[in-house]
């Protein structure tokens, strides 16, 4: 165009383009077809706007504003026909044009105008009209098919066109527009477009400047705002830096918005600046920039599928890397565990970094020990660290990492090599055995467990079955816990035989002594062989065992036993054996001389019961008198008192011979009544079953055909019933013909039952003879 291009209007297609300009002309052709329209009118024309769905060929329309709105469409022979839609309020403004409705603004205010029903169906007046139209243009967008925003001076109109009620209308249009938001702003407004349910406002900025403190143009600002319903919140603003935005004008700005892209395009006479709504990826960049890593790598991790420029990994290792400058080391080398993963290169690489900064105790609590595994030198290199400064540390990796992710003998030199200078640290001494446990030298781990006498040092014979190991080392073990260490030996007999263990404890007879009495204790026999030793390991090292041994003890030789006794002079032990050996006076005496204890002395010959032996004890005591006592109240049960009373010689005094007497009186009458009440029962019952074989031996006993005769096997009744016959029953049930019994050669008239008698049932008499 060879002058000012005013406008141009796309429908929603981007098919067919209008353009108007200051020499008049209006053009309406398609961008991809020969479709043309031509008029030239003798004024500037403004404004132009084409319908949105004009690429639909019953939508061949648009508007053209100067003084008047006109509507142009294409009719019959493929002529356009104008007619005007609005005019004598001034200039036309401004136009937007969405579904059937066409919004304009001139220099009264704006109108909305339904395509369908061609009705104007509201007008919203201009706020301040101080303010020239012409310097201050009107801004519409149209947020949807049904809301229309308005943007004049400093004022903002959200409207909503509604549908009316059918009981409403009479005259009035079937729609109406309602204001629902209404705010002023801080500066003029050139230009605005939705952003979801927020507004974009383009603003035009007059300040005073602090050196002249003349007003003057400030840069443009570009907000986003929230209406309210008389208000609004601002989100955000930035001031935009245009060439010349000194000299612009409220007018010389524009704001245009894409809405399938979120583009929304700023313009002014000498720049045009795309601005696009922030996405995650410029939310990260800020974050980033403020340092806010971790909330970066929320941010990532949330959006990972939507963000295009970051990726989580860098922005990982970028938070480490700004933790380790803050010397926020032990974070640091946490977060590794998550951000860097199973990358191998990416740990060693930090492990490297870590070490150049002295912190590779940090790190070393986080290294993977599954999955994956890194480099053995990476395990050996943090042992070393801890190795040099901190034996504790260093034995708690060792027992938490496993042994395959280091080389073994490397580490186990570097103990050795430690210990040389210090022999005798625990720590290390524990810290070895675990690796040679790990090696598999159980043997050498054994000898170190041992030597700290470890509570582990059980587990690991048992774990590893190492008791061909420990054959020379039964006194070690029996020194560091002998209970577990018999119970060890004991439980594993088929291992470290008994004999084998007997003889290694040879020199330590109170450790073989231990061994033997829990061997003893399991079973009786087993360790017969070392029953005679037993007898001097008791009497040295455990005597209230050795009466309970000698007792229970089949195989011990009473000879030796009795030798060892006498020597040790054990008097009860001695007593028994005597006892045992069939000796019982010569206990009996050791009881009375060396116990003195008439109690002792009357419980051996009870336990004893023989006669002899009371006799004995008698006449031991009968000129001691406490002896007496204790005889007379205890032997009544067992010896007749008199033979004791009969002995005492006249005159003695003896204690409590009156509480004696008494007693054994008291005893003698106890029996008599014992006596008396077993006759008593004994006769009752007796009576009962004597009454009981009568009344039985009263009844009959029925005889037929079936009965035999027990001797002859024949029908004990004749089958001839007319004669005679004679039959013997007894009361246990058998029959006999009576010249079948044999003929008894006693004077008795009472018969016996043959058959009982032979198999001494108890005589069976006869109870009944039938004669016929």
């Amino acid at each position: 165009s060879p002058v000012k291009i005013n406008q141009i209007s796309l429908d929603e297609s981007g098919e067919h383009m209008g353009v108007c300009s200051e020499d008049g002309k209006v053009q309406v052709f398609g961008l991809y077809s020969s479709e043309e329209f031509h008029e030239t009118f003798d004024c500037p024309i403004k404004i132009v706007a084409v319908h949105p769905h004009f690429v639909r060929s019953h939508f061949k329309q648009f508007v053209t504003g100067g003084k008047k709105l006109l509507l142009y469409e294409r009719g019959w022979m493929n002529r356009w026909k104008p007619s005007v839609l609005h005019e004598g309020e001034g200039n036309i403004r401004n136009v937007k044009w969405r579904g059937h409705l066409i919004a304009w603004a001139n220099n009264m205010g704006v109108k909305i105008l339904d395509m369908i029903s061609k009705q104007r169906i509201t007008n919203v007046p201009r706020d301040d009209i101080s303010l020239r139209p012409d310097m201050y243009p009107c801004s519409l967008c149209w947020k949807d098919n049904l809301t229309l925003i308005i943007g004049w001076g400093n004022s903002v109109k959200v409207c909503s066109v509604k549908e009316r009620h059918a009981s409403e209308m009479r005259d009035l249009p079937n729609r109406y527009v309602e204001i629902v938001f209404q705010f002023d702003t801080e500066f003029y407004i050139s230009g605005l477009a939705p952003l979801c349910d927020q507004l974009v406002i383009l603003s035009y900025v007059k300040e005073i400047s602090e050196k002249t403190e003349v007003e003057c143009c400030a840069r443009p600002r570009l907000d986003i705002v929230q209406p309210l319903p008389e208000s609004c919140e601002e989100i955000s603003s930035d001031a935009l830096t245009v060439r010349g935005f000194q000299e612009n004008e409220c007018r010389d700005y524009h704001l245009e918005y894409s809405e399938g892209e979120s583009l929304f395009y700023i313009i002014s006479p000498r720049d045009v600046v795309v601005a696009k709504e922030r996405d995650q990826d410029d939310h990260i960049d800020w974050l980033l920039e403020k340092k806010k890593y971790e909330e970066a790598l929320m941010a990532a991790e949330i959006s990972q599928k939507t963000i295009k420029k970051h990726k989580i990994l860098d922005i990982g290792l970028a938070y480490i890397n700004h933790l380790v400058e803050k010397g926020e080391y032990d974070l640091a080398a946490r977060k590794c565990q998550k951000i860097l993963g199973k990358n191998t290169e990416l740990w060693e690489f930090e492990v490297y970094k870590f070490k150049e900064i002295g912190q590779l105790k940090a790190i070393s609590r986080y290294l993977p020990r599954r999955d994956p595994v890194l480099k053995p030198l990476i395990y050996e290199m943090v042992l070393h660290e801890f190795l040099e400064s901190d034996y504790e540390g260093f034995a708690t990796l060792i027992k938490e990492w496993p042994g395959d992710l280091y080389n073994n003998t490397i580490i186990v030199q570097a103990v050795v090599d430690h210990l040389k200078k210090d022999p005798q640290n625990r720590t290390l001494l524990r810290t070895l055995a675990e690796l040679y446990t790990y090696d598999q030298r159980y043997g050498r781990a054994l000898e170190i467990y041992l030597t700290l006498r470890h509570k582990d040092v059980f587990q690991l014979i048992h774990k590893h079955n190492l008791f061909s190991s420990i054959r020379d080392k039964i006194v070690l073990l029996m020194d560091f816990d002998s209970e577990k260490a018999v119970d060890m030996l004991l439980d594993n007999e088929d291992k470290i035989s008994i004999d084998r263990v007997v003889e290694e404890l040879e020199n330590r007879p109170e450790l073989q002594h231990v061994y033997l009495h829990k061997l003893f204790k399991r079973d009786h026999h087993k360790g017969q062989r070392y029953h005679e030793k037993q007898i001097s390991l008791y009497a040295e090292y455990d005597r209230p065992n050795l009466l309970p041994f000698l007792r229970d003890s089949t195989h011990c030789p009473l000879e030796k036993a009795l030798e060892i006794c006498q020597q040790r002079n054990f008097v009860e032990e001695t007593v028994y054996l005597l006892s045992r050996m069939g000796n019982s006076r010569s206990a009996l005496k050791m009881i009375m001389e060396e116990l003195q204890d008439v109690d002792k002395a009357i419980e051996f010959a009870k336990e004893q019961d023989d006669a002899e032996l009371w006799e004995d004890l008698i006449l031991y005591s009968i000129d001691k008198p406490p002896f007496i006592t204790g005889l007379l109240n205890n032997i009544g049960t067992h010896v007749d008192p008199i033979l004791l009373i009969h002995r005492i010689k006249e005159g003695m005094e003896i204690p409590n011979l009156r509480d004696s007497l008494v007693k054994i009186l008291q005893d003698y009458n106890l029996q008599i009544l014992l006596r008396e009440g077993c006759k008593k029962i004994l006769v009752a019952d007796s009576l009962s079953l004597l009454k009981k074989m009568h009344r039985t031996q009263m009844k009959g006993v029925l005889v037929d055909e079936e009965n035999i005769c027990e001797s002859c096997l024949s029908p004990i009744l004749p089958s001839d019933a007319s004669k005679s016959f004679n039959v013997v029953v007894f009361h246990c049930r058998h029959m006999f013909h009576k010249e079948c019994l044999p003929v008894s050669n006693t004077v008795s008239p009472v018969q016996f039952c043959n058959i009982c008698s032979a198999k001494h049932r108890g005589p069976g008499s006869a109870i009944l003879e039938m004669k016929k």
